[in-house]
């Protein structure tokens, strides 16, 4: 399985674990030429923009220790492109979840980063 193919997998199980929570899955892999944003979700009136790490095993860290400071840079760039398209003024955070294992388990959910 390719990469790209384990990725939508691992989007694919942090969505479906989102709607489990009560989350409204707005978007999955949300993409244009600069940027993207892998899950956009709603809850209470609070858009959740949503970086999901996949990982097969810790041997290297754990899937959110690569959220570096770079990277929340490029997902704050995201989500507020995102909220300009969409027109949105009200709240929103970004967020993580982290999937790891070959049965794709959800090992790790933060928000507000």
């Amino acid at each position: 399985m390719t990469n790209y193919a384990v990725g939508h997998l691992a989007e694919e199980c942090a969505a479906r674990y989102l709607k489990r929570m009560g989350y409204e899955v707005v978007d999955i892999n949300w993409k244009t030429r600069s940027c993207e944003i892998d899950i956009v979700a709603m809850q209470r009136k609070r858009v959740y923009f949503i970086e999901v790490k996949y990982r097969k095993t810790n041997n290297q860290g754990s899937g959110l220790e690569y959220i570096t400071a770079k990277k929340l840079d490029q997902m704050n760039f995201a989500a507020r492109l995102w909220l300009s398209q969409n027109d949105w003024d009200g709240d929103y955070c970004l967020g993580a979840i982290e999937v790891s294992g070959q049965d794709f388990e959800i090992t790790n959910f933060l928000t507000d980063l």
